[in-house]
Formats: structure tokens, C-alpha cells, sequence
């Protein structure tokens, strides 16, 4: 049986001889005998990488379904994906009708799911936290979006950390920065640790990550679904064709809202990014650069030790040593908050502290915030911070860092590679396909205070 490290190996020697001969041949005048294109090589050398990166069955382990293959799509078995669920949670995320249990009465109907995870910020804020009701604002992509200086600022509804991204779910068991949402896999046999009277204690509901976060979160964000609104709003027929096998008396509920959400987002998938394109067979939808990045992703850089499978993901928690929310830079953020904690404000176990999920890697230069405390602004910041391996978050130990965060050796260029393909390579140019071009309420969407209609052009 070949080694694929090892092929991996002699032919990036071969590629780098035959460039050497190449450039020598041509500054001694020399017609040099026609080598292999370096595209070529380089494709050569990225499939033997991801044939030899840790856990990786090949080609087909990396690439992400199309949206519309549900069978494809991993999801729930108890909320399997149709079409009629896809669209009704399409038009749910982005409605801000249902923000009725505002504490403000003046910003009712001001914001939705989209307000902290939108297609224009690669379904994050666009900010470096988000806010549902009492911001103001969107700007382009997001980044305008501010606490509104005339309302009472301790009753705006911000999180503690950056939100993550809604894109790739689908192959994420648990959800938020601790995982703690979702009844199966990880927090199977957690009950204990479900707190009634908490947005955890939706976890007795039975589902996986995605769905208890879409259910807990409309609770969390101030939503609420009744057959009265759902009516006056336009979402009836949508919620009967969705769920027609659910009596109608339990139908119109945060429950099967939350479910219809989760499956529209297990569908939010990166699938026309270049580097998905290069999987499918198209090599020439990726820069000999961003090939080199890729490359060096699997190998030297050790991003696949990680980040790996189609959503550049797994479900570990590693401590990195990246620092929390500034106070200075966000609101309503106590300094020593429990999130901070990471894995173990779930679990209280002590051994899981300042271990913080691992994320996905698509679109990121949508949203340049990156961490739980947003603590750098831009890809090459984490890639330089993760390549010398030095903690900038004092109150981590050295001794609950991750075995995984050691000093690269990475050279400049390795980091321009690497960067372009993060950047670029892992780029979807076309979220706003899973957009909807309006929402029934008739309402500005993801958010509906004044300047946002303003920034929106709905006014």
C-alpha cells in the first residue's frame, strides 16, 4: 500500500527540481525541455495532501453537497429536511415580525435570526458582536449595525461572544462555543447539566444541536409564535404544508418554527466555493496560490489536524489562548462571564476550561472577527497567532493549551499561500441565493428599526 505522506513528499520535490532546472535553463539562455505546468503539479500534490490528511478518506470526504441533495445533508432524524421546512425556515430566519416579546415596546418587530447571522457577513454580525433588539443600523454588510444610544442599554439583547457562524451546520452535532445545545452525541447522557427554567433545558426536547439552538434561540432572542400572528403575518399555508402531520393545535410554536429554521440551515452550505469547485473536478477554479495555501493547510500548517472534513470542522474543543470581549469594545460584557470558560461553563468540569469549539473556516473575510472575543481582524492575524504559538489571553494556563497550538516555522510566503486559500479559496461568492427577496410580513428585513430601513433602502 503507498504512503501518501511520503508521495506527497517526492513529488513537491520533483516540482521544486523542475522549476529550479526551469529558472536556471532560462537565465543561461538556454530552450529548456518543456516541463509539467505548475498548475498540474500542483494538483497532483493537493490530492496526495488531502489523501494524507489525518482523517481523511480522500477526495469525497472534503466536499460539501449541493443544497438541495436533503439525502445528502446530514440532519436530524427526528426533523428530516423537505423543501416545504427549507422554505418556510428561509423566510422565518430573515422575518422580524415575530419579534414580539421585545423588552422595548417600541422596537417590537425590529429584528430576526439574520440580524446576527447574515448572508452579507457570511452568516455572522457583521460586527464584532451581535445585536438583535436595540441596535440600529446595517450599513452594507452589516458593520454600521450599533447599540441605539436613546434606549435603556441594559436591555438590549447581546451575547457574550461572537456569534458563530450559521453556514456548515449541518456537520456540527452540538452547537455555540461550548456545545452546549443539542441531546445527542456529546451531551448524550448530560441531562444534569440541563437546568430548568434555562435556554439549555431545551435540550429535554430530544433533537440535535441545530434544532435546540434554533428553538432555544427564538426564546433567548425574544420571539414568539402563536396561530393569531402566524396568521395576521402570512405563514399559515407555509407552516401546514411544512408540518401537516402535526395536529394544528400544536403546529403555529416556537417548536416547529425552530425546526423549520434548523432545516434551512442545515442547507446553508459553502458548496461554489473554488476550493469545492477544484473537488468536483474543476482544477482551474483555483489560483496556483491558493493550491499552495491548500497544501500547506493539510501539511505544514497542521490546519487539517483540526479542521477537517467537508465544513473544515470537528466537533473538539481546544484552548488557543485567544483573549475575551474587550469591555471597551462591546456592550453589556462582565469581565470573568462564565462563557468565558468555554467548554467547561457547560460541562463544570475543570480539566474542559478556556476550550472553545472549532469552527469552520468558509467565508470568513466576510466578517473580520475572529475568536470567541473577536480578538483579531483578520485572517492573517490568526494565521501569524497560530504560527508562533504564543497565548495572548494571560488568564489561560500553559497547561490546558492545546497540544495542537505549537509554533509552525511557516515563512512569509507560506502565509500569503495559506491566507489566499483561507481567504479566497474557501470563498462563496453567491450566499445571497439562500435570501429571500422578501418576507411576509412585508417588513424590512434582517432588521427593522429605522436607520436599518434607511441603510436597507426600505424607506
Amino acid at each position: 500500500m503507498r504512503n501518501p505522506k511520503k508521495l506527497y513528499l517526492i513529488r513537491l520535490f520533483v516540482f521544486a527540481f523542475v522549476v529550479m532546472l526551469y529558472s536556471c535553463a532560462e537565465e543561461m539562455g538556454m530552450s529548456p525541455m518543456e516541463p509539467m505546468p505548475v498548475d498540474n503539479i500542483l494538483d497532483i500534490a493537493l490530492t496526495d495532501a488531502i489523501e494524507g490528511a489525518p482523517n481523511s478518506t480522500g477526495i469525497s470526504s472534503y466536499i460539501l453537497p449541493d443544497s438541495e441533495d436533503y439525502g445528502a445533508i446530514p440532519q436530524d432524524p427526528r426533523n428530516p429536511i423537505t423543501s416545504a421546512k427549507v422554505e418556510l425556515g428561509k423566510f422565518l430566519f430573515h422575518e422580524t415580525a415575530f419579534g414580539t416579546k421585545a423588552e422595548m415596546k417600541e422596537l417590537i418587530g425590529s429584528y430576526s435570526c439574520a440580524s446576527c447571522h447574515h448572508a452579507a457577513a457570511g452568516f455572522q454580525a457583521g460586527t464584532a458582536q451581535g445585536i438583535g433588539e436595540g441596535g440600529m443600523g446595517f450599513g452594507i454588510r452589516g458593520e454600521s449595525r450599533m447599540v441605539n444610544p436613546h434606549i435603556d442599554e441594559s436591555k438590549i439583547d447581546v451575547q457574550p461572544l461572537r456569534s458563530p457562524s450559521a453556514m456548515n451546520v449541518a456537520y456540527q452535532t452540538n452547537m455555540l462555543w461550548n456545545g452546549q445545545f443539542g441531546a445527542t452525541a456529546l451531551n448524550d447522557g448530560t441531562d444534569h447539566l440541563w437546568p430548568e427554567g434555562t435556554p439549555i433545558a431545551v435540550n429535554v426536547l430530544g433533537y440535535e444541536g441545530v434544532e435546540i439552538q434554533a428553538i432555544a434561540g427564538y426564546g433567548v432572542h425574544r420571539h414568539a409564535f402563536d396561530k393569531q400572528t402566524v396568521i395576521a403575518n402570512r405563514y399559515q399555508a407555509l407552516f401546514d404544508q411544512a408540518f401537516s402531520d402535526i395536529p394544528e393545535d400544536e403546529r403555529y410554536t416556537v417548536e416547529y418554527a425552530g425546526l423549520a429554521v434548523a432545516a434551512y440551515e442545515r442547507t446553508l452550505l459553502a458548496n461554489k466555493s473554488p476550493f469545492q469547485q477544484w473537488l468536483r473536478g474543476n482544477t482551474s477554479a483555483m489560483t496556483n496560490i491558493q493550491k499552495e495555501g491548500a497544501v500547506l493547510f493539510l501539511g505544514k500548517g497542521q490546519c487539517a489536524s483540526c479542521h477537517g472534513g467537508p465544513s473544515l470542522a470537528n466537533m473538539e474543543f481546544h484552548a488557543i489562548g485567544m483573549r475575551d470581549f474587550h469591555p471597551d469594545e462591546v456592550s453589556n460584557y462582565v469581565v470573568g462571564d462564565a462563557s468565558s470558560k468555554g467548554r467547561s461553563s457547560f460541562s463544570h468540569d475543570s480539566s474542559d476550561d478556556y476550550k472553545f469549539k472549532v469552527p469552520q473556516l468558509y467565508n470568513l473575510k466576510d466578517s473580520p472577527f475572529y475568536g470567541h472575543g473577536a480578538s483579531m481582524r483578520s485572517v492573517r492575524a490568526v494565521i501569524e497567532y497560530k504560527n508562533d504559538a504564543i497565548p495572548e489571553n494571560p488568564e489561560v494556563p500553559q497547561n490546558q493549551l492545546s497540544a495542537h497550538f505549537q509554533p509552525l516555522g511557516l515563512t512569509d510566503s507560506e502565509i500569503d499561500a495559506l491566507v489566499a486559500f483561507v481567504e479566497d479559496g474557501l470563498y462563496d461568492p453567491d450566499l445571497q441565493r439562500y435570501v429571500p427577496t422578501h418576507i411576509k410580513s412585508g417588513q424590512c428585513f434582517p432588521n427593522n428599526d429605522r436607520q436599518s430601513r434607511i441603510d436597507l433602502g426600505c424607506e
